[in-house]
């Protein structure tokens, strides 16, 4: 059945207003809707500097306790990179410092790293004078910290050496042959000589070499035909050592 062609006019000019209205709502509805969105990805470029400056610069970031807080710190890395600072009470640790008298060029106390030896502490003392002699000295001994080192002129005794300086406490150690077992002289090696006052490495290689081509010591004043051993070095021994 065909419409009349006036009322189909009317019908399809009734229609056009309401569809400009539905275009015109949905062109306002993106714009609003667009504008929308643009503020919040402006608010949030914003707002996330401002939270992570304010969570950096809290007191729980910057290790602060407050009331009812429980004072743990979180350490914050301000600038990417950035080295972390030094902790205090470093300094001078891990040092040995030892006193060095007697033939030296600049006598006095001597700072140097762990493991150096009495070589070592001679040298930074300006080294050894004319009339040192440092055969009487153990040169390769490594050093303890707060002893005193003596180089001395020859005839002249050396002061004793150190021992380990643990078990006690960490201070000088005590004489060698103080409250202490003697050294047989029948028995003794290389390292128990070298720890006797005015011994070093090379006159204890002595004594050995005496013994092996005598046989045995019996008596202590033998030492004295042992070359290097003088009355005052004899003197100083005859305490320390038996047969």
């Amino acid at each position: 059945m065909s419409l009349p062609a006036g009322l189909g006019s009317a019908r399809v000019a009734a229609t056009r207003p309401a569809v400009v209205a539905v275009v015109l709502i949905a062109v306002v509805f993106a714009a609003v809707f667009g504008v929308r969105l643009l503020r919040a990805r402006d608010v949030g470029s914003v707002v996330a500097p401002a939270a992570a400056q304010l969570t950096a610069n809290s007191p729980t970031a910057t290790g602060a306790s407050g009331p009812g807080q429980s004072g743990a710190s979180v350490v914050v890395s301000a600038t990417p990179g950035s080295a972390p600072a030094a902790a205090p009470g470093g300094a001078g640790a891990g040092t040995i410092i030892v006193h060095v008298v007697g033939q030296v060029r600049h006598a006095g106390v001597v700072e140097l790293p762990p493991g150096s030896r009495v070589v070592d502490a001679i040298d930074k003392a300006g080294g050894a004078g004319r009339k040192a002699d440092l055969s009487a000295v153990n040169l390769a001994r490594l050093l303890v910290d707060g002893e005193q080192i003596v180089v001395p002129k020859p005839g002249e005794a050396p002061a004793a050496a150190p021992t380990s300086a643990a078990g006690n406490g960490g201070g000088p150690a005590a004489p060698a042959g103080a409250g202490s077992a003697k050294v047989n002289l029948n028995t003794a090696d290389l390292a128990a000589f070298d720890s006797l006052p005015g011994v070093g490495p090379v006159l204890a290689g002595r004594i050995l070499a005496w013994r092996t081509e005598h046989g045995r010591f019996t008596s202590i004043d033998e030492l004295a035909e042992v070359s290097g051993i003088g009355e005052k070095v004899l003197a100083n021994l005859t305490p320390l050592v038996t047969l």
